[in-house]
């Protein structure tokens, strides 16, 4: 098996109809039928042509795709359209990887939010979507207008950088709100939480909590405190739960490194960043031989994001 997700335009009409006749006709009866079923390859091209698309190849057969269609002038928004799997390619997560391509296309390309519309007989399909981070916004029958923000993605080229974009960062948070942070050993997640707490005025030093499992840090004007978490030794969520967090959430900004599948549950919000080094790494031969490149993404999930703009 060779998966390979590839960005394709009008000249992909084929692929994505050949998924999306598929995907949809092995759906319920509706009534009113889905609209996809009435696609061609001509208009499957006029959907790819303003924003382009994504396919899901299996050694080279197109088993997943969906249609990116940005909305405004400059497109805010991007609409997931014809997202479908084929049914003999289910059950294999390709549906989530697709969702998470297409959300980080979106905010490749500058989109604020990402929408898409669900058949309100179809609760399964609309609790996928809640589950991949988007909330109803209205109803207009048959359909269930459900959005989240795109992901934003931001180049960072230094330690120094970090904590700069730490400190932008938080700016934008309040009290109650709720940080998860993943990346490997020394990605930089306590740089930046360091820009955190510098941007929320905390009392420092911030260093990682790794021993003490969490610190917190007071503030040192009006603002909230900072609740520093390392869940790397935890054993699951229990072991978080003990840590009694609840008492501290509603007036902190709580930061939780390691927190990927143990913390989102703190709150109904939340902002995921995610650390990753760029391909290359330190190059001593370059004009800043100090320069140590990250990309960060920085996703956030829960009606509490969807008018806040992210994008550094």
């Amino acid at each position: 098996m060779s998966l390979e997700t590839r960005r394709v335009g009008p000249e992909a009409a084929a692929d994505v109809l050949a998924v999306v006749k598929a995907a949809f006709a092995d759906r319920p009866p509706l009534d009113p039928p889905a609209d996809a079923l009435a696609e061609t390859e001509e208009s499957i091209a006029a959907m790819l042509a303003p924003g382009g698309g994504l396919v899901v190849l299996d050694d080279g057969r197109p088993v997943g795709a969906v249609v990116l269609d940005p909305v405004g002038d400059p497109a805010d928004t991007v609409y997931l359209r014809r997202f479908g799997i084929d049914p003999a390619a289910r059950g294999r997560g390709l549906a989530r990887d697709l969702v998470r391509s297409g959300l980080v296309e979106a905010g490749l390309g500058g989109a604020r939010r990402v929408v898409i519309l669900a058949r309100e007989e179809l609760p399964r399909t609309a609790g996928f979507w809640r589950d991949m981070g988007f909330v109803e916004t209205a109803r207009r029958a048959p359909y269930v207008e459900m959005a989240r923000p795109a992901p934003v993605l931001v180049d960072v080229a230094s330690a120094a950088a970090m904590r700069d974009l730490g400190r932008r960062v938080a700016g934008s948070l309040a009290r109650g709100d709720v940080l998860v942070l993943s990346g490997e050993l020394g990605a930089g997640k306590t740089t930046f939480t360091q820009g955190l707490g510098e941007g929320l005025g905390v009392r420092g030093p911030i260093t990682s909590p790794t021993f003490v499992i969490s610190r917190v840090h007071p503030s040192l004007g009006e603002g909230p405190e900072l609740v520093h978490v390392d869940a790397y030794r935890l054993g699951g969520r229990a072991e978080l739960d003990d840590l009694d967090l609840d008492t501290d959430l509603d007036q902190a900004v709580t930061v939780v490194e390691w927190g990927t599948g143990l913390a989102e549950g703190l709150a109904d919000a939340r902002l995921d960043v995610r650390i990753t080094r760029r391909a290359g790494q330190t190059d001593p031969t370059a004009d800043d031989p100090e320069a140590d490149p990250r990309l960060v993404e920085i996703d956030a999930v829960g009606a509490r994001w969807l008018d806040a703009d992210l994008r550094f």
